[in-house]
C-alpha cells in the first residue's frame, strides 16, 4: 500500500525517528489541510463510507471514531471527517494547561504494531479548546466526543470540581463526553475507577449530555463489574473499552527495549484483552451499555471481532499510525455490508 510503503516510511524518519515530533509535523499538515475545501471535499469522495449507527442517542455516519489522543486541542478537526472517520474524540483535555511528561514520551514498537506513550495529559486546558470549536466556523459534520480527565496538580479530593470545570467550560460543543479515569500516565487518576469517586464524579456530570467512562484494561473481571454497576447506578450512556495496558505481553522480541519504556501500550499486543473488556461489558450489562471499543483494531477483520463481541462502535489510534486513511474506509466499508454492531439489548444500538 502507498500509504505503508512511501508516506509511513517517510513518517517514521522525522525527527531522527522520534515518534513526537512526526505526529507533530502530522497534524500541522492536516490544521493547514483544514482550511483547504476543494482538498477536503476530495478526500471525502476517497475515504469516507456511509454506514449510519445511532447509539446513546446520537447519530452517527459510520461507526468508525478517531480516538482521544491524537489531536487533542482539536487543531485539525475538519480534516478527520474527510479523511473516513464517522466521529472524532478531541482531548483529553484537562481544567488546567499542563506540559505533560518530559519528552521523549513516545516510542514506535514497529514490529508489534504497538506504540508506548506516557504524555501526560499534555494540552492546551479546556477554555483554549473550547476557544478553537467557538471559532471553528462551520458544522464538523459527525458527532465529537470530549475526552475529560483531571489536572496533575489537583487532588483526587479535588478532582470532581477539577472534571466539572472542563465540562462546563466544553459542554456546548461535544455531542458526548467521555470521563477519562483509566490512564496509566496522571499519578493517582486510576483510583477514580473505585465506587465512591465514579458515583461522585457522574453525579456531577450526568445529565445534559452523553457521559460515557474510559476503562483500564488491567482491571479484574469483579473490578470491571463493580464499576459497571456504578455506571448504571449513574446514569452513564456508555462505556469506553478500553485505555492503554501497562502490561507487555505479545511484544515482539525486536521491540522489547522500546516495550521497557514507561508508559501504556497501545496497538495489536492489547487487541485479545481489549475484546475480552467489550464482551465481558456488553455480557454484564445485557447490552444496557453501548460500548466503545478502542484496542489492536489494525485490520477490518479486528474490527468485525470487536463488533462481534459487542462493540456498539470502535475507535482507532495506532491502527491509524500504521495503517492510514485505508483502513477507515475498509471498517467503514466491512460495516456497511454487515459486519458492523449488532443491536444491542433494549435498543442501547441500532442500525438507523
Amino acid at each position: 500500500m502507498i500509504f505503508e510503503r512511501v508516506v509511513r516510511a517517510g513518517l517514521f524518519r522525522l525527527g531522527g525517528g522520534d515518534a513526537e515530533a512526526a505526529h507533530e509535523w502530522t497534524l500541522r499538515r492536516l490544521a493547514t489541510l483544514s482550511t483547504n475545501r476543494p482538498a477536503l471535499a476530495a478526500l471525502r469522495t476517497a475515504y469516507a463510507v456511509r454506514a449510519p449507527r445511532t447509539v446513546f442517542g446520537v447519530d452517527f455516519p459510520n461507526p468508525v471514531g478517531l480516538a482521544a489522543g491524537m489531536d487533542k486541542d482539536g487543531v485539525a478537526l475538519p480534516a478527520w471527517p474527510a479523511l473516513g472517520f464517522g466521529f472524532v474524540e478531541v482531548g483529553t483535555v484537562t481544567a488546567q494547561p499542563q506540559p505533560g511528561n518530559p519528552r521523549p514520551r513516545l516510542f514506535r514498537l514497529p514490529d508489534s504494531g504497538a506504540v508506548v506513550n506516557r504524555m501526560g495529559f499534555n494540552n492546551s486546558g479546556a477554555a483554549a479548546l473550547a476557544g478553537r470549536l467557538a471559532a471553528l466556523g462551520r458544522p464538523l459534520g459527525v458527532p465529537l466526543g470530549i475526552s475529560l480527565g483531571k489536572s496533575k496538580v489537583t487532588p483526587l479530593d479535588g478532582a470532581v470540581a477539577d472534571y466539572l470545570a472542563s465540562y462546563r467550560a466544553l459542554r456546548e460543543h461535544g455531542d458526548y463526553f467521555a470521563v477519562n479515569v483509566s490512564s496509566p500516565n496522571t499519578p493517582g487518576l486510576r483510583a477514580l475507577q473505585d465506587r465512591d469517586h465514579l458515583s461522585a464524579l457522574l453525579g456531577a456530570l450526568v445529565g445534559e449530555k452523553p457521559i460515557l467512562v474510559k476503562i483500564a484494561p488491567d482491571l479484574t473481571e469483579p473490578a470491571i463489574a463493580e464499576l459497571l454497576a456504578v455506571c448504571l447506578e449513574g446514569g452513564a450512556a456508555g462505556v469506553i473499552a478500553t485505555n492503554t495496558t501497562v502490561g507487555r505481553a505479545g511484544v515482539a522480541p525486536a521491540d522489547r527495549a522500546a516495550a521497557a519504556e514507561t508508559g501504556g501500550l497501545s496497538g495489536r499486543p492489547l487487541a485479545d484483552r481489549a475484546r475480552e473488556v467489550v464482551s465481558f461489558v456488553h455480557r454484564e450489562t445485557g447490552g444496557a451499555l453501548p460500548v466503545i471499543g478502542v484496542g489492536g483494531l489494525l485490520s477490518p477483520d479486528d474490527a468485525t471481532r470487536m463488533f462481534d463481541a459487542g462493540a456498539s462502535l470502535v475507535q482507532l489510534y495506532t491502527g491509524f499510525i500504521y495503517r492510514g486513511p485505508a483502513l477507515v474506509r475498509a471498517i467503514a466499508r466491512a460495516a456497511a455490508r454487515g459486519g458492523g454492531p449488532a443491536p444491542a439489548a433494549g435498543g442501547a444500538a441500532a442500525p438507523t
